[in-house]
């Protein structure tokens, strides 16, 4: 079947020679934002999908963690390579008691706009971002903080809402500081028009839906574990159709991409001038399902039928002919390397006739029509598509943007989506599971039982027992067929030669790290 399924493809492979050939004609009508590569000093960058919010508060896209790498600081760095925490804002921190933190801030940091780094931004950031006046698209990322306290003009205390031994990780990721006083001015949506951070590279345009071009910072703060900035300028150009991107590198319009496909990264290999590499990231795919029948009665209401389109995708087929650079089935909802995802739960291996079982005891023995809502991945989801209609399950496929999909699934308007998670590159099971069943936004099952485990495994201070509720808590998700986890993802980057980039687990480009040859 995925042998058919791929000779029917919408576009040719790369390897052919047609689609190259026509994206590149296509390319060179297409205007740039600037020139690329080394002979300007501007690294181009292309993403699949137009930027949610650059205002990072106010998305929960990957492209907004990328790009507040590069505009803010957060107060703890951890090192993408060997996993240590290092200061950044905070020079140092020390734990007073389980729900207290206190931090000494760094001295002598300054915004973008020259408006100086003190604990008044820090506590502004905290208490404002996690009041319900700020209206957060990913609560979660800072919930787990009840309130900051100023010390010092540079010592601030962080008060938890309870113990939360998986602080240090979120304090060095997904919480960017933001100037107190410029924000307090501009407001989020004045953020969103002109970003203003400590970090290595400003904004300087802002083509809604085209690009985004940012300038070196030259006054960024010396000690940062980040390093200095190298390029002068950096362009992300939102490129939605893969083949354009290739024809682009190619042509030298764009400098680097990412989640290059299979049959195309093994034709880039060999091509003069353009580096590839395989790297492994954080990034889960899953199918979500309303199981609670919140967009109404449907076939997904019943555990036989979850547990029968479980049964019925052959992920690992999939995996091994789809997608490129050592990709993993997974089992748990959460990445393995996660702190508490345990692998020993419930396992839905390929078996058609075990799904058909099913679907004739939950009274479907013919099957019945569905709409699967995605963002990404098209390919993938075509190859699920036609596994589901083995057993008979009809598969309307519809395609839109990551913030639209996610919304449908938050206000009860979505049957069954294949949706994606980085964990904002958190190593804990608390930034993968926790965001979706306990009780947020995205939680669409409100089962009890997990959340009452899944929160005790936020909370305890004893690793072993953490690793318990979170097991319990995954094991219970696992039977009731909540989620379909399907796949890791590994990406493949493609980039010009003359640079120096090294890719990282964290699915974090580091462009500020970045150099020419």
């Amino acid at each position: 079947m995925l042998q058919d399924f791929r000779l029917s493809r919408r576009l040719p492979p790369l390897a052919t020679g047609v689609a190259l050939a026509l994206a590149v004609g296509a390319a060179a009508l297409s205007p740039s934002p600037a020139m690329a590569g080394k002979a300007n000093n501007t690294l181009t960058f292309a993403l699949d999908q137009e930027v949610e919010a650059v205002n990072f508060y106010q998305s929960t896209s990957r492209d907004a963690l990328i790009l507040s790498r590069l505009i803010w600081d957060t107060l703890i760095y951890r090192d993408p390579v060997h996993g240590e925490y290092k200061p950044a804002l905070a020079t140092s921190w020390k734990w007073v008691n389980p729900t207290i933190l206190d931090l000494d801030l760094r001295k002598g940091v300054t915004f973008q706009n020259g408006e100086p780094f003190d604990a008044d931004d820090v506590v502004f950031t905290i208490n404002y971002f996690s009041s319900p006046e700020a209206k957060l698209k990913n609560a979660s990322v800072i919930s787990w903080i009840d309130h900051a306290e100023k010390l010092g003009d540079y010592q601030v205390r962080l008060v938890l809402k309870k113990p939360f031994p998986a602080a240090l990780e979120y304090l060095s990721s997904p919480l960017p500081i933001y100037p107190n006083e410029y924000t307090k001015k501009v407001g989020q949506e004045g953020m969103e028009a002109h970003p203003i951070g400590t970090g290595p590279y400003k904004v300087t345009e802002i083509v809604k839906g085209q690009s985004i071009s940012f300038a070196r910072n030259d006054h960024y703060w010396k000690e940062s574990p980040k390093g200095q900035p190298q390029i002068a300028k950096l362009v992300m150009r939102t490129i939605p159709d893969k083949n354009t991107q290739l024809a682009e590198l190619m042509t030298g319009g764009i400098d680097w991409i990412w989640k290059v496909e299979k049959d195309q990264s093994d034709a880039l290999r060999s091509a003069p001038n353009i580096t590839v590499k395989d790297a492994e990231t954080m990034r889960i795919g899953y199918l979500t399902f309303d199981a609670a029948g919140k967009a109404g009665a449907s076939p997904l209401n019943k555990i036989e039928v979850r547990q029968a389109i479980s049964y019925a995708i052959n992920r690992k087929a999939i995996v091994d002919n789809l997608i490129a650079g050592g990709a993993r089935v997974v089992h748990s909802a959460c990445f393995p390397e996660q702190f508490g995802c345990d692998q020993t739960i419930k396992r839905y291996d390929f078996d058609v006739a075990r799904a058909k079982e099913l679907l004739k005891a939950a009274g479907y023995p013919n099957g019945f029509s569905i709409t699967l809502d995605g963002y990404r991945d098209r390919e993938l989801a075509e190859a699920m598509v036609s596994d589901l209609a083995r057993v008979g399950i009809k598969t309307n496929l519809n395609f839109g943007k990551y913030a639209a999909v996610r919304d449908a699934i938050r206000s009860g308007k979505s049957q069954m989506a294949f949706m994606t998670w980085g964990s904002n590159s958190i190593g804990d099971v608390s930034a993968s599971t926790g965001v979706f069943f306990k009780g947020d936004a995205e939680d669409t099952y409100n089962d009890a039982e997990v959340k009452a485990d899944l929160t005790n495994g936020d909370t305890q201070t004893d690793p072993a027992a953490r690793k318990a509720a979170y097991s319990k808590a995954l094991r219970r998700i696992a039977d009731q067929a909540y989620w379909l986890p399907l796949w890791s993802y590994p990406y493949t980057y493609a980039y010009t030669s003359e640079l120096n980039f090294t890719p990282t687990s964290d699915e974090i480009p580091h462009f500020a790290q970045a150099s020419w040859k």
